[in-house]
């Protein structure tokens, strides 16, 4: 049975700020902490997914810097294996990270640098890999040309495929098409499908759409409230977990995603899948960072037992 999780995406580091509320233009205010860390979509799900159990591979592009080192290091740790070009021409990117102090919600501007040139022939050099993978995963922060190729490459290769359409951006329909799985929070499902996502009725209705436009079984994430998954014949809205005090939504998503990822691979059921996702994106907001608050193993298993 294929195990390995093929993940194509972004590193940045993450340059947080917490402050009571964001200037405005023109204007500076006083901050009430700042932490640089690693970060990037693409890289935290793969951290969330190698902390989780899996059997890790990050597909990316780095410039030749302090952040590359930081980059590695951080896959090391977490047991990531980097399938990595190396872009002398170009910069390891980076983002900023706005914290509202009192409910942990937050604001991103991402620059890529380096991974913004990642291309159709750099994923077609992985071809063997992506295709072998028993599932891959990517996102939006690089050239969609190059996600859309991987995932074709994913699907013909028998690959289990997963999109999480972040940052929110039009995606053609040929590309929602190989998607087995889409995982967009209610402001990605409005940007793609064209439906506002208030309520959960809004949430079922989005996941229409999306399965109209080719995607056997959109989940639509919803934040404190849970996820909701449809593959048109079992219909379900997967509840939140508590793991404590949240402390930051950051990195909610990507654990999500990682932690997916990794049920997916394991051979559970899709609706187990989410939950398994849930409760690894549970623990995380409970801690600060992205990459550095995604649990282990014992730790979202230890969550699913007790809820």
């Amino acid at each position: 049975m294929r195990t390995d999780i093929v993940i194509l995406g972004v590193f940045v580091a993450d340059t947080a700020y917490r402050a009571e509320r964001q200037p405005r233009m023109g204007e500076t205010i006083m901050g009430n902490s700042f932490v640089l860390g690693p970060g990037g979509k693409g890289s935290n799900q793969s951290v969330a997914a190698a902390r989780a159990g899996g059997n890790v591979h990050f597909v990316t592009r780095l410039g030749m810097d302090d952040f590359a080192i930081m980059a590695r290091k951080t896959w090391e740790e977490a047991g990531v294996t980097p399938v990595v070009t190396d872009d002398p021409d170009s910069y390891t990117g980076a983002a900023y990270i706005f914290i509202e102090e009192a409910s942990g919600d937050n604001a991103i501007i991402i620059s890529p640098g380096a991974a913004a040139r990642i291309s159709v022939a750099d994923v077609e050099a992985q071809a063997a890999l992506i295709g072998g993978a028993a599932v891959f995963v990517t996102q939006l922060e690089q050239p969609m040309d190059a996600a859309e190729r991987a995932l074709g490459i994913a699907r013909q290769g028998g690959a289990r495929t997963i999109l999480n359409p972040a940052p929110a951006a039009q995606v053609p329909q040929s590309m929602l098409e190989l998607c087995e799985f889409v995982t967009p929070n209610e402001t990605e499902a409005e940007g793609i499908v064209g439906v506002t996502v208030k309520t959960l009725d809004d949430a079922a209705a989005a996941a229409a759409r999306f399965r109209e436009r080719g995607v056997s079984a959109p989940i639509i994430t919803l934040g404190e409230r849970g996820a909701y998954y449809d593959d048109g014949e079992t219909a379900e809205l997967v509840p939140a977990m508590s793991a404590g005090p949240v402390v930051e939504t950051t990195g909610a998503g990507d654990a999500f995603n990682g932690g997916f990822s990794v049920a997916l691979a394991e051979g559970m059921k899709p609706l187990e899948a989410v939950r398994f996702g849930c409760a690894t994106a549970a623990i995380s907001v409970t801690r600060p960072g992205t990459a550095p608050s995604m649990p282990a193993r014992s730790e979202i298993e230890a969550l699913l037992k007790s809820s």
